[in-house]
């Protein structure tokens, strides 16, 4: 969230993973919901139901996977 907030974000988190997205990411123009995991995408069954998830056209669906060792940077992989 701190990554997102110094992007000017105003950001949220579902307590305890207890919703589809982990943050959501309100910005002037865009937002975005983002999943975070670490050391490992999705799996198949979370993967559909985030792609499945309906949202705006101005809302980007996003993966940020940590990796042990690199905690400010995820790779990032757009949901589509």
């Amino acid at each position: 969230m701190k990554q997102l907030e110094a992007l000017g974000y105003s950001c949220t988190r579902a307590a305890a993973s207890l919703g589809a997205w982990d943050v959501i990411a309100i910005g002037a123009d865009d937002s975005r919901l983002i999943q975070v995991k670490c050391n490992r995408r999705p799996g198949r069954e979370e993967m559909k139901k985030l792609r499945s998830f309906r949202c705006a056209d101005n809302v980007s669906r996003e993966i940020w996977v940590y990796k042990d060792g690199q905690p400010r940077d995820p790779i990032i992989e757009k949901v589509t």
